[in-house]
């Protein structure tokens, strides 16, 4: 539990949520459960993020409920001395109204009695779909206690409602609060990121034998040194031809003296993501043909950043980007202008996606790839439809999300060269990706993830201190 937040933070969301559903409803949503690693052994427990959106708690076993009314009540484990002794801490629900602002507190054993009366007479319930589970039949379970009350007057809710879908609208915009610990988050993976540049250079200098798993080290180090919970995804520590495998994870290949290393990692703190990929020369100092494709890439987010403000639309940085690599892809000889064209041609054609296979950002929030929805709202409607020019396949399109303040995304475009026919040797396996983290202004975008370099020149000067 977060107790630096006040709880009518978490109130003021519970309250929207209330407002949304309608009078007549009530809302359920369990946190995450825990989950067995092997004999006697847990995963690390990490709570659902919808569920501590709305309450800020954190132990295992919860649910909220919400009705319509604007009233909530929490689920919980109860005390018991026995269990804290190997556990810890239980918050219980006794203490649980004081603690996290909620109107009313129950064991989480009483959860099965409980939710058919708060169901009962409702017209309508709200879960997340497709997010836990054995929920939808938990819940039907629940409704069908209350049809067998029917007899009597008890009326049963007629619809079931995703509430995903106002949960995330009112995620995708972040308060001032949820800014400030992504900033914070920001600002410790940096660090972690220059750590492992430095530590590379290094250990590279001093001729010692260093492996990707050392550098995954260094980040685990910084993010725990830092306040940071855990990391927020799997951290990627790609070295060589292994940059060119996008979801490549922190294994054992030696780092070499020439190669480049890529690394993709960023802690969670206050469960809220950060997501960080910086590039470098494992050395200190990138070869010509690195520096070419580097200096492509970086002038490709450069782009993205100018495309990223208000009023734009989610895709535009993407566009800018591929735009600038086209050209650029021509221009160093990664595609043969006789057969590729002009860069327009290759944006046609898609030629780009042999070496630029992914989007160029996702939503960031406490959910590394958080929710909402890339589809502006108001024109779902507007449906238009193309053909694919490599699958073959009907694509339909619909207007992209425009961007507003508070937003946050991360910009990540790069080039993943592996070897082909008519590719020059010269750019083999190298593997280059730049990503930072943004959010939304007024008059454009703040970059929250800069206090790790990204122009080349800087990484190199900051390796060779």
């Amino acid at each position: 539990m977060n107790t630096t937040v006040p709880t009518s933070l978490y109130a003021q969301r519970r309250a929207r949520v209330a407002a949304q559903i309608g009078k007549d409803a009530v809302a359920l949503i369990p946190t995450a459960p825990e989950r067995q690693r092997n004999r006697d052994s847990d995963f690390l427990f990490r709570h659902d993020s919808y569920f501590y959106y709305l309450t800020g708690f954190t132990e295992p076993n919860s649910w909220l409920v919400i009705t319509g009314e604007g009233k909530s009540a929490l689920f919980c484990p109860p005390k018991d001395l026995e269990r804290e002794i190997w556990d810890g801490f239980r918050l219980g629900p006794e203490a649980a109204p004081a603690a996290l602002g909620v109107d009313a507190a129950y064991s989480i054993n009483e959860l099965d009695a409980q939710l058919p009366k708060l169901l009962e007479n409702r017209a309508s319930v709200w879960y997340p779909f497709a997010i836990h589970a054995g929920l939808e039949a938990r819940v039907g379970g629940w409704l069908n206690q209350v049809r067998a009350r029917v007899r009597y007057g008890a009326l049963c809710p007629e619809e079931q409602r995703d509430l995903c879908g106002v949960l995330d609208e009112m995620r995708l915009v972040k308060d001032a609060h949820e800014q400030d610990v992504m900033r914070r988050a920001a600002q410790i993976s940096a660090g972690a990121h220059v750590r492992a540049m430095k530590m590379s250079a290094r250990w590279l200098r001093e001729g010692r034998d260093l492996r990707e798993y050392h550098l995954d080290a260094e980040l685990l180090h910084e993010f725990r040194l830092g306040g940071s919970q855990y990391p927020a995804y799997g951290s990627i520590v790609a070295a060589g031809p292994n940059a060119c495998v996008l979801h490549y994870r922190a294994d054992a290949a030696p780092v070499r003296d020439g190669e480049l290393v890529l690394i993709d990692a960023g802690c969670e703190l206050d469960g809220y993501a950060s997501d960080i990929t910086r590039t470098f020369p494992a050395n200190g100092k990138f070869t010509g043909p690195q520096r070419a494709l580097y200096d492509l890439v970086l002038a490709s987010q450069q782009a993205a950043v100018a495309a990223t403000k208000p009023g734009a639309r989610f895709t535009d940085p993407h566009d800018a980007t591929v735009k600038v690599l086209a050209q650029g892809m021509l221009d160093v000889g990664l595609l043969d202008r006789n057969t590729a064209g002009t860069a327009d041609d290759v944006i046609e054609k898609r030629s780009y996606f042999q070496f630029y296979m992914h989007r160029t950002g996702h939503w960031l929030g406490m959910d590394v790839h958080d929710c909402g929805s890339y589809v502006e709202p108001g024109e779902v409607g507007q449906v238009s439809e193309r053909k694919d020019p490599l699958s073959g396949e009907i694509i339909k399109n619909r207007p992209s999300r425009i961007l507003r303040p508070g937003m946050a995304l991360t910009i990540e475009p790069g080039i993943y060269v592996r070897p082909a026919e008519g590719v020059p040797e010269q750019f083999h396996h190298i593997g280059i990706r730049i990503e930072d983290d943004a959010i939304v202004t007024d008059a454009g975008c703040e970059l929250i993830t800069r206090g790790v370099p990204v122009k080349a020149e800087e990484i190199e000067a900051l390796m060779r201190a």
